[in-house]
């Protein structure tokens, strides 16, 4: 268990409309939730969506089957993995999460600093 199910932060019913209108609402930069990933994909359970400078992120959460971690986004090297979903959120409240516009190849990063409630 990823440690999500009882969390504030988590949308369970969420897709990624809904997530994403729901953080246009809020306007707040670094607000944010996670909601299950449309594929539903064992290796991508998750996503982290984040609302930053005027625009929504969605960042995959990857469950890594040989270590029984998460990480955000595409593998890469010397990547931070964690014991739980849970334990991303809590790290990234206290440091910034880079976010990568690929339409545009810019760089911005934020905190996950309000959590958003989708009704």
């Amino acid at each position: 268990d990823a440690g999500v199910h009882s969390k504030a932060w988590y949308a369970a019913t969420c897709d990624r409309k809904m997530a994403e209108d729901a953080l246009y609402r809020s306007n707040k930069d670094g607000s944010f939730l996670i909601r299950k990933s449309s594929g539903q994909d064992s290796q991508q359970p998750y996503t982290l969506v984040v609302f930053y400078n005027r625009r929504v992120y969605n960042i995959p959460i990857r469950f890594i089957e040989s270590t029984r971690q998460y990480a955000l986004g595409r593998e890469k090297s010397g990547e931070e993995r964690f014991d739980s979903v849970a334990e991303i959120v809590e790290n990234h409240q206290r440091t910034s999460l880079v976010l990568i516009d690929s339409q545009n190849n810019t760089k911005d990063s934020t905190k996950l600093k309000y959590i958003v409630r989708v009704s």
